[in-house]
């Protein structure tokens, strides 16, 4: 059974993440541009376009495998971010706000995950 990625709340939220990602990494420091910033926003791209590929298979288990993706770089978005704030990179509530944001769309995906029939 194929789902309509674009009316899934994980992609939603997926996708307000990375408008939030994308705004924040706006100040990271110019030494950062080919580093740091750029592999948070690979990240986070990755997010939502593996849902929405893993949501245009026609089985679950191929579904699942992709849900399974975005959870790794969800994981990995945030050990970033936590590297981003250490380096002082963003503000304490604005990463706060984001890794909230995370946590809850990792838990959303767990729970989505659930509810496939394999």
């Amino acid at each position: 059974m194929k789902h309509n990625f674009k009316h899934l709340n994980i992609w939603k939220l997926s996708i307000e993440l990375a408008d939030e990602i994308y705004e924040v990494t706006e100040s990271f420091p110019k030494n950062e541009e080919f580093g740091l910033k750029s592999q948070i926003r690979r990240c986070t791209v990755s997010v939502a376009s593996n849902i929405a590929e893993g949501s245009s298979r026609t089985s679950q288990k191929d579904f699942n495998r992709f849900l399974e993706i975005s959870l790794g770089s969800l994981y990995e978005l945030q050990t970033q971010i936590i590297i981003s704030s250490r380096r002082n990179y963003i503000e304490q509530s604005k990463f706060e706000l984001i890794e909230n944001k995370i946590t809850e769309l990792q838990r959303m995906i767990s729970g989505f995950q659930k509810t496939l029939k394999w």
